[in-house]
């Protein structure tokens, strides 16, 4: 049963965890935007989430191991991860500038205001549709 419900949550999940990730580069980029020779960055979001949501299909499909984390000593407990959390391992891409500037920095303001915004307002969608799906899942464990 637990399965089920955490299989019908985890495409929700995994986005919301992308989109969180999105966020902090964009951040990252505004707050950067006067640095010399800074790169603007950028998650390929559909590709990502496409490889989140398979990777989650396929680590609830095998027996359970996650991650290993690898001890110095036999004493230390022995300590298992995700096999991917959605957002971390992102492969972040950088951005071609529509237009150089001399001391090499690619961040475009209009444009990361513009993406910072979009992705805000897709996160709190996120927030809202996976709330909404928690709300029916519980009226209908509910008794009447």
């Amino acid at each position: 049963m637990i399965d089920q419900l955490e299989s019908s949550l985890n495409y929700h999940q995994q986005a919301l965890g992308l989109r969180h990730a999105r966020h902090e580069v964009l951040a990252g980029n505004i707050a950067n935007a006067d640095t010399p020779n800074y790169k603007a960055r950028d998650i390929d979001f559909a590709s990502e989430l496409k490889k989140a949501v398979e990777g989650g299909q396929r680590a609830q499909a095998s027996d359970g191991a996650g991650l290993a984390l690898s001890r110095t000593s036999s004493n230390h407990l022995a300590g298992e991860g995700p096999a991917r959390a959605a957002g971390n391992n992102a492969d972040l891409l950088y951005r071609t500038p529509n237009q150089p500037s001399l001391d090499g920095n690619t961040v475009d303001m209009d444009r990361e205001r513009s993406q910072f915004a979009d992705n805000a307002v897709r996160y709190q969608a996120g927030l809202t549709i996976m709330n909404s799906r928690i709300q029916g899942l519980k009226t209908a464990m509910q008794p009447e």
